[in-house]
């Protein structure tokens, strides 16, 4: 879709699903890229995919929940890399419960890891004036019973993601969000929970518009087109992918 040679681009949360399709797309398209996740071995998988397209492939396990494994990741990817022109904050605790548990996780990863890693690469991007691109939810958007802490985490990067906007514009630098809806890939929960939870796969399903869930793959695609000179003057925004499901 767009041509990203010779941009380096590191996506934190990218061995599997969304984060997994937007580090493929990025190298297909030519860019170096580095991921970083907890599971070694879906990690080496996609490490593995990138670099059989012929670009520069980083890849290190962190626990993004912790402070100094982000600072540290950072700064690795970047020195891998030569720079980084592309920052995407994808990963989720998937704290969804409203319990002290399920809080801390969507606090210390969703929200605090976006926070760290953003600061940690900073320098890169001040010198490279380059973009980030926060992965929200539209969770975020309205309020939710099954899922509180979820769908409150989210609305937070959706609002800092405007206050990055406004605090970085004078460094050149860039920031928005996408905002994916239900979104179904092979070991992802919504497949898990089409025969956990057929009733509530099916009433997520019945709401779309377009009559089926969404892939990775097309939220990558927007990701990418924020990130892309085509979105050169658009900062402070959370684009919303979802298929009408909003609606």
């Amino acid at each position: 879709m767009q041509d990203f040679k010779g941009k380096r681009v590191v996506v934190c949360g990218g061995s599997r699903g969304i984060g997994r399709s937007t580090a493929l797309g990025f190298a297909k398209a030519g860019a170096a890229v580095s991921i970083c996740a907890r599971s070694p071995g879906p990690l080496e998988a996609t490490r593995a995919e990138i670099a059989a397209l012929g670009v520069t492939a980083h890849a290190a396990g962190c626990d993004l929940g912790d402070r100094e494994a982000v600072t540290a990741y950072v700064a690795a990817a970047g020195k891998a890399l030569g720079g980084i022109d592309v920052l995407v904050n994808n990963a989720s605790g998937f704290g969804s419960q409203d319990t002290e548990e399920h809080w801390a996780q969507g606090l210390s990863v969703d929200v605090m890891a976006t926070v760290r890693a953003t600061h940690a690469a900073l320098p890169f991007l001040e010198a490279a004036k380059g973009c980030i691109v926060n992965v929200s939810s539209i969770s975020g958007y309205r309020p939710s019973t099954r899922t509180p802490a979820y769908a409150a985490v989210k609305a937070l990067l959706i609002n800092y993601t405007q206050s990055q906007a406004a605090m970085y514009a004078p460094k050149g630098i860039r920031a928005n969000a996408v905002a994916p809806g239900s979104i179904e890939f092979p070991g992802g929960s919504w497949e898990a929970r089409k025969s956990s939870d057929p009733k509530l796969y099916n009433a997520i399903l019945a709401g779309i518009p377009f009559g089926r869930l969404g892939t990775p793959e097309e939220v990558a695609e927007v990701v990418m087109f924020l990130a892309s000179p085509a979105a050169r003057w658009v900062t402070g925004q959370t684009i919303i992918v979802d298929g009408g499901q909003m609606l």
